[in-house]
């Protein structure tokens, strides 16, 4: 499942971020960061997902 949401995560930051943890703090803070740049969401999302 983890290789789905890093594959999600790739293609829609916040998507990837919001299958693992939900609305929360690392959900908004993952699409701020993929306003201000796509690559800085992407590293992001795969750093919550590997996390837990």
């Amino acid at each position: 499942m983890d290789l789905i949401r890093i594959l999600l995560s790739v293609l829609v930051p916040p998507l990837g971020v919001f299958l693992q943890v939900g609305i929360g703090g690392a959900f908004w803070l993952n699409i701020l960061l993929t306003l201000l740049g796509y690559l800085p969401g992407i590293i992001h999302a795969v750093w919550v997902i590997a996390r837990r």
